[in-house]
């Protein structure tokens, strides 16, 4: 319970978690001890603050978290109901307590992914149902679920989820809107992670004239492409391209975000190389 947000607990989320054990008689001794508060019904439930901090910190003590936070993901897997709109009130309230768990960072980096991957789905799933494919936001549910794919070095399916938003993007908002260069600029990335240069480059060329084009050529979104089409020119073997291109990037970045900014020491470092 301590993991939830300490506020409004369905009773079926503990339920869940506490699947085998006595729930009824533990609540009765919890609530007897004044450590759990029940409201008037007995359906939901509240923890103070300073127990839950102290149960956390207990259950760190014993080695325990890790399976209590296991634990209280599963139960919420379990709980969370089909994305679609006669279920939005219940998303709603179990929304607080999925943000409660997923604010802890699991031990393993390849677990922790898989949670991302799991609750970014559970987001596309829910926009698609309550605002449909072509709604800005579900298409940056999608971007999200993507970038997991990504973090995971699952190419492909990272892939197929940016043509996808590419597509619908170009479609709905335009070449020119800042989520449609984002996307095209994410698929670049795809590319380049995949080896496949010459169609990284076509789309960096692409996002950076855009950009140029619409927002100037001082704008740091405009220098992040700027650096980024640098990067593969340099991959390409095209150095009489990408010199220029990070001297230019580099010299408006000192101008801009002075020379300590982490972003100038990235344009210099890649001028160095």
């Amino acid at each position: 319970m301590a993991l939830f947000d300490r506020k409004g607990v369905p009773e079926v989320l503990l339920q869940t978690a506490t699947e085998g054990a006595d729930f009824d008689k533990a609540i009765d001794i919890l609530i007897g001890f004044a450590l759990v508060s029940a409201d008037v019904g007995g359906t939901d439930f509240e923890i103070h603050r300073l127990v839950q901090l102290s149960t956390i910190v207990w259950l760190r003590y014993l080695g325990d978290l890790e399976q209590q936070k296991e634990a209280a993901l599963n139960a919420l897997a379990k709980c969370y109901p089909a994305g679609s709109f006669e279920n939005w009130v219940e998303c709603l309230l179990l929304e607080p307590h999925a943000q409660s768990v997923l604010k802890y960072v699991f031990s393993s980096e390849q677990r922790k992914y898989s949670v991302a991957e799991q609750f970014a789905k559970q987001s596309v799933d829910d926009a698609r149902c309550v605002l449909g494919e072509e709604h800005p936001d579900t298409l940056t549910s999608m971007a999200n679920l993507a970038s997991t794919y990504r973090n995971q070095g699952r190419w492909k399916e990272a892939e197929e989820l940016d043509v996808r938003i590419i597509e619908t993007s170009l479609r709905v908002l335009g070449e020119e809107h800042p989520d449609t260069l984002t996307s095209m600029a994410n698929l670049a990335s795809t590319y380049r992670n995949q080896g496949r240069w010459k169609e990284a480059e076509e789309l960096d060329v692409r996002v950076m004239e855009t950009k140029k084009r619409v927002l100037g050529e001082e704008h740091p979104d405009t220098l992040n492409s700027m650096n980024n089409l640098a990067h593969t020119y340099k991959a390409i073997g095209y150095k009489d391209k990408a010199i220029p291109l990070i001297k230019t990037a580099t010299r408006l970045r000192e101008k801009l975000l002075r020379p300590n900014h982490p972003y100038t020491k990235s344009s210099v470092s890649t001028l160095t190389l």
